[in-house]
């Protein structure tokens, strides 16, 4: 299984990659106003890059649970001086977390070449359309809800197979639009209208998702589910238990692992890549 466009080519047969959060936003839960100027979030981002991250996944809008939505002006504002400075330096492809047509067109037109959408193409119908006619992939994500609602109590009467309807929908709009079958990463979205048992059992099952035949991203990165396993630990403390949701992630079928912390991940990747394909 391969993802190849313009001069990038990751083969997922060969080990698992990572891709690197950098949130240029004042309120994500993690990293909110660390990197909110333009400067700093292109430092982060080379640095993820020196230490192993094979895209950089730049967000302008928190997508937190109860985040209230910013303007696509705002949106655009914070994200566009990033992209643009990074195109011109980095050696690994820069990715937009937005699920607005109109601030992936100018992040794309910026110099980013990945599309994520955390509403797998469903909040703006004009998405698709965007990816298809720049040619680039896109992630499709499951969320319950929207940011605002998606953690007031996630109900679903069978978790695994409700979700794996919802992406097949969103493989349709993708297709529709004319994005190629062979662009497209799917996220069972993990935290996103999703309960701890919840995110455990998407984990679990993971392997459930292969039948798509397509790179299964994962985002389980200093989530709310590790720290209420931890017994309430902050988002500081999580990266032990992110690195084990990752592991077990990567044992059950997960391509790409969404983190914050680039450099102990690609750790983590390498250890459980070695135990799952040899060493």
């Amino acid at each position: 299984m391969k993802l190849t466009w313009r001069n990038f080519d990751f083969d997922f047969s060969q080990r698992t990659y990572i891709m690197g959060i950098l949130n240029v936003t004042p309120d994500s839960f993690s990293d909110g106003g660390l990197f909110f100027n333009s400067e700093s979030a292109v430092k982060q981002a080379l640095r993820m890059q020196e230490e192993g991250a094979d895209i950089i996944d730049i967000g302008g809008e928190s997508t937190r649970p109860g985040a209230e939505k910013i303007t696509v002006k705002e949106e655009i504002r914070r994200i566009v001086p990033v992209i643009e400075a990074l195109a011109k330096e980095a050696r690994v492809p820069i990715s937009v977390d937005t699920y607005k047509s109109t601030v992936a067109e100018a992040a794309l037109k910026a110099g980013a070449s990945i599309i994520n959408d955390i509403s797998g193409l469903r909040f703006d119908p004009k998405m698709a359309k965007v990816a298809s006619r720049h040619k680039v992939p896109v992630v499709i994500m499951h969320i319950k809800g929207t940011p605002k609602n998606m953690q007031q109590n996630p109900v679903y009467n069978s978790l695994v197979p409700e979700i794996i309807d919802y992406l097949h929908e969103c493989i349709e709009i993708a297709g529709d639009a004319g994005i190629p079958d062979d662009m497209i990463v799917i996220d069972p979205g993990i935290g996103f209208g999703k309960t701890v048992g919840h995110n455990l059992e998407i984990i679990r099952r993971l392997k459930e998702f292969e039948g798509f035949a397509k790179p299964i991203l994962l985002g389980p990165s200093r989530k709310s589910f590790i720290g209420k396993i931890l017994g309430g630990l902050p988002v500081t403390e999580r990266l032990e238990g992110t690195s084990a949701a990752a592991a077990i992630g990567i044992f059950n079928g997960a391509n790409i692992i969404r983190a914050h912390d680039v450099k102990e991940m690609v750790r983590v990747v390498k250890i459980a890549d070695a135990i799952k394909r040899g060493f």
